[in-house]
């Protein structure tokens, strides 16, 4: 099975500009997120998507992969989706599943690649799936920046917001059920390709969530919980605190 890893990071961040270059812990944010993943063994390879030049030069100059798309794009995942087709034309085959990483994720562990792709590995009905982590304060369950979600029994996703949800939540001891969003999503390269001939959803629009078009459309999204501390970038003060989680992270490279 041919796995790649995809990316996508633009310099035009409405909530932070900029981000992708940021410095974190002497090197740029979207170096650490490169090198990170590009660490999992079963990975093809991994490639920045990116419609910024900036971006392009420092992710080379690194000796990494970088594609340039189009600076159109509103959602990770159609720029993930134009760049796929990109790469597949340079390497001359396709591959079975596209692993779409944010940029904004630079507590991404290795591992935490192999967590999302073995149920999709195992059962070949999942289509998309994300990781999950459990929030735990309340600054965090309403922070507009965070992405939570709610899951049916079978761990299928029913909805995704960046409101406080559910209500009533339970954020401490054995019941905690407040779910976030994190952006380790693998794909199945024909389902990709198929997002993006989707017509964009009311609620994808209104939350800013790709996954939202995937339910709106009536299918599934697989969650599956991982075991890492991870926290992503939104803001100049989530770098100030990344920063001094991933310098205290004895399991990050």
């Amino acid at each position: 099975m041919e796995i790649v890893a995809l990316i996508p990071a633009r310099m035009g961040s409405s909530r932070y500009p900029g981000k992708p270059l940021a410095a974190l812990l002497g090197k740029p944010m979207i170096g650490h997120v490169y090198e990170n993943v590009r660490r999992n063994p079963l990975l093809k390879y991994t490639a920045v998507a990116t419609c910024d030049e900036e971006i392009r030069r420092y992710v080379e100059s690194i000796g990494g992969l970088a594609v340039m798309t189009s600076a159109r794009h509103e959602r990770a995942s159609d720029r993930c989706a134009e760049a796929l087709l990109a790469l597949e034309k340079r390497h001359g085959a396709p591959c079975d599943i596209v692993v779409m990483v944010q940029g904004d994720e630079p507590m991404t562990h290795p591992n935490m690649i192999t967590e999302a792709l073995e149920p999709m590995i195992e059962d070949a009905s999942i289509q998309v799936a994300n990781l999950r982590a459990p929030i735990s304060s309340e600054s965090e369950w309403r922070d507009r920046n965070c992405i939570k979600v709610v899951c049916a029994d079978n761990g299928d996703a029913v909805f995704f917001s960046r409101q406080a949800i559910p209500s009533n939540a339970v954020l401490e001891g054995s019941d905690r059920n407040v779910w976030k969003q994190v952006c380790v999503i693998p794909f199945r390269r024909d389902f990709l390709l198929r997002y993006t001939q989707m017509k964009p959803t009311p609620l994808e629009i209104a939350e800013s969530v790709d996954m939202l078009r995937v339910l709106e459309h009536g299918h599934s999204v697989r969650m599956i919980d991982t075991r890492h501390q991870t926290h992503s970038v939104d803001t100049p003060a989530d770098l100030e605190l990344v920063s001094a989680l991933m310098a205290s992270d004895p399991k990050l490279p």
